[in-house]
């Protein structure tokens, strides 16, 4: 099948044509920066020309050349057959206007955190000149640390993994946007061995239930596996995040995490704590916000 699309095809038009009928065909998850074949393809078509990721139309009907066509193609291959996620293909991920290196040494960034910096934690850090210290949890790539730093210019990050695979993917990130004074990357399991006190405080940590994972698609398993599963329940990770909160944040400090689909078994699990759940383009159920006095005022 290849070989006949290389010598058939000549545009992108007909390389996009082709590859959202490959992908459909192949019955391919999405969930990696894409939710659907002609996104998916349209993103790795644009992103192996080196064309802007922005602008399809101007280079629909462009004749390429034989190499181009056959670049192409081979990515459109391992997506459908390898079934690895489009990250790892370009090893590129985005997060708003925010670009980043991946690899399969950390998941794919695509936690809604990102959204909720800055102006829409307002209600609780008035002025971004107030975060003087932060900490991101479970930071993998080292997406949402860099994006604290944008966000709160004043802050000194420490970026913690327990994976050292991840911490080096995170490490050439800050290196790219010259963070390295602002971010430190820290090897450690969740606070073990930290001593700061900090004034926000985030988290995506590993979520996904027991019977879960053992169900999820062929692409989240190019995944690693510490980054995804935490216990039966999913929790084990957000538990010991909670329990252990109230001597990291400051007095008028903010703690933000993610737990996926398990807002009601973390409401069931924890009925004491008032959770304020975050509007996020996903919905109200995924990231919740705490504060310093909400859980030292009703403790676990």
């Amino acid at each position: 099948m290849y070989a006949q699309a290389a010598t058939v095809m000549t545009t992108v038009r007909d390389l996009l044509r082709f590859a959202v009928s490959r992908f459909t065909d192949a019955g391919l998850s999405y969930g990696h920066g894409t939710d659907n074949a002609y996104d998916e393809a349209a993103y790795l078509v644009l992103a192996t020309l080196k064309l802007p990721l922005d602008r399809l139309e101007p280079f629909l009907d462009a004749k390429l050349l034989p190499t181009e066509i056959q670049d192409v193609i081979d990515i459109i291959e391992r997506r459908a057959e390898e079934r690895i996620p489009a990250a790892y293909l370009t090893h590129e991920a985005w997060q708003g206007e925010f670009s980043f290196y991946v690899d399969e040494r950390v998941i794919v960034p695509r936690s809604f955190i990102f959204e909720l910096l800055g102006e829409p934690l307002a209600p609780w850090i008035e002025h971004p000149e107030l975060v003087h210290r932060a900490l991101d949890l479970c930071t993998g790539s080292g997406c949402l640390a860099i994006q604290m730093a944008h966000h709160y210019p004043d802050a000194q990050i420490d970026a913690v993994d327990i994976s050292l695979d991840a911490l080096e993917v995170a490490s050439i990130n800050v290196q790219r946007y010259g963070l390295e004074d602002r971010i430190q990357l820290v090897h450690t399991d969740l606070f073990q061995g930290l001593e700061e006190k900090y004034d926000l405080i985030i988290s995506n940590p590993p979520y996904v239930d027991e019977e879960s994972v053992d169900d999820l698609p062929a692409e989240y398993l190019h995944e690693p596996e510490l980054a995804l599963g935490s216990g039966r329940d999913g929790l084990d990770a957000t538990r010991e995040i909670l329990r252990r909160a109230p001597e990291f944040l400051t007095e008028h400090g903010v703690l933000l995490v993610e737990i996926g689909h398990n807002r009601d078994v973390l409401e069931a699990a924890f009925p004491q704590l008032p959770f304020m759940w975050m509007e996020t383009s996903g919905g109200d159920g995924f990231v919740f916000l705490l504060t310093h006095d909400d859980l030292v005022n009703n403790p676990i």
